[in-house]
């Protein structure tokens, strides 16, 4: 090993470059050695070690003259401050999960840890409990997984963190916090039900109060939310085009329409003939139910807070019922629970918008567009309908093998 103490770089033995160099605290002497930048990238050069050593003499003299003036923070307060100050704009339904992980699990174990003390093989270790000891879903321990990428950063924003600390807990991808390996009976794959099934949900759902939720799901992918909250305004059947611009939730107990789960989600769908034929039919026959049930439907409505903060009629929602009431994202569990006993078939709404996402990547429909319809904000989401096993996929997979 070529030692150049005059610099505090070296050379390590595979030629990459290390530095080192000592410092006090509470009067105490300190030894630094590293082999990686603060990006956690290998030193290549000399010069690179140099440079990544003055940068990290910096720093770490920053670290300690803010530490002299900053006092140290808990995991609890870091939230606090969070949950104060940092979270305006968030949707209700991410405020509420954020809450409920922190109180149900995370308050109890973390709050009174101060937040630059708590190193990535502990939160990795706690991951790995909620996740193999426990039994979480896969899904639901990820939503730790970021709650402590969010409260980290908050840490680190406000100066509670220093960046070497920061970096080795978010950063680094080689020491960061990160999921633990998912066990080869997790169950993450794309459901979508077969032609034999959709035929036998079409036959159950005829005629049913749940049909034209059933017909947005199938034919256009909606999220039950989504469903629920569609207004009549925001169908055109001429042009073939349906906006979703809001979903239906309950918050604190109150129907409310709200703004679409993500940015990407606020789109224009297209429909197919069929679904153009259904909903002429249907206009029709609400505009006649308008008329011939106008006493019983003013009698039953239901008025509902919409995006604007104004109230409407549920007269004015899609699926409300041909006497005036509403239906909400509740109205499809008879259902979900009838279909399990009649039919052997195990119905989840958000199972119609696999469906819908894996027969569109069977005919070839081009990523993005797909992407578009299904509302994704992410591409690697479309992606994974393309990845899908249908068995109409292992069908083309069989007619292909046999004409070798």
């Amino acid at each position: 090993m070529n030692d150049t103490m005059s610099t505090g770089v070296y050379q390590l033995d595979n030629g990459y470059w290390g530095f080192r160099y000592t410092y006090m605290l509470d009067g105490k002497k300190k030894d630094v050695k590293r082999t990686k930048d603060e990006n956690g990238k290998p030193l290549k050069t000399e010069k690179a070690a140099i440079k990544a050593r003055e940068a990290a003499l910096t720093r770490d003299k920053l670290t300690r003259n803010q530490k002299a003036e900053t006092p140290r923070m808990t995991v609890g307060k870091v939230y606090q401050i969070y949950c104060e100050n940092g979270r305006s704009g968030k949707a209700y339904t991410t405020i509420k999960k954020q809450d409920s992980l922190w109180n149900n699990h995370l308050k109890e174990r973390f709050s009174k840890r101060y937040v630059d003390e708590i190193s990535a093989a502990e939160v990795n270790d706690y991951l790995s409990e909620l996740y193999y000891t426990e039994g979480r879903a896969y899904r639901y321990v990820e939503s730790f997984l970021k709650m402590f990428y969010l409260i980290f950063g908050q840490a680190y924003s406000r100066n509670y963190l220093d960046v070497d600390t920061y970096n080795k807990l978010c950063v680094n991808k080689d020491v960061r916090i990160s999921m633990p390996k998912m066990k080869a009976e997790e169950d993450v794959a794309i459901i979508a039900f077969s032609y034999e099934e959709c035929l036998q949900l079409d036959e159950y759902f005829a005629g049913t109060n749940a049909e034209t939720a059933y017909y947005l799901g199938r034919y256009c992918g909606l999220r039950i939310n989504e469903c629920y909250g569609l207004k009549w305004s925001n169908i055109d059947v001429k042009r073939g085009t349906i906006i979703i611009d809001r979903q239906m939730q309950y918050q604190d107990g109150i129907i409310k329409l709200v703004p679409p789960k993500t940015r990407n989600a606020r789109r224009i769908v297209y429909m197919s003939q069929k679904l153009k034929k259904y909903f002429t039919l249907l206009d029709k026959k609400n505009k006649e139910n308008a008329i011939s049930m106008k006493a019983n439907r003013l009698q039953n409505q239901t008025f509902i807070i919409d995006i604007d903060g104004k109230q409407i009629s549920s007269l004015e929602l899609v699926n409300s019922l041909s006497n005036g009431k509403i239906q909400t994202v509740n109205s499809m569990k008879y259902h979900s629970r009838t279909i399990k006993q009649k039919l052997g078939i195990d119905f989840k709404y958000h199972y119609l918008r696999h469906t819908y996402g894996t027969r569109l990547a069977e005919m070839n429909t081009p990523t993005h567009i797909l992407c578009n319809q299904m509302g994704h904000a992410s591409g690697k989401v479309t992606q994974s309908y393309y990845l899908a096993v249908s068995k109409h996929g292992i069908d083309i997979l069989t007619n292909n093998l046999n004409s070798f």
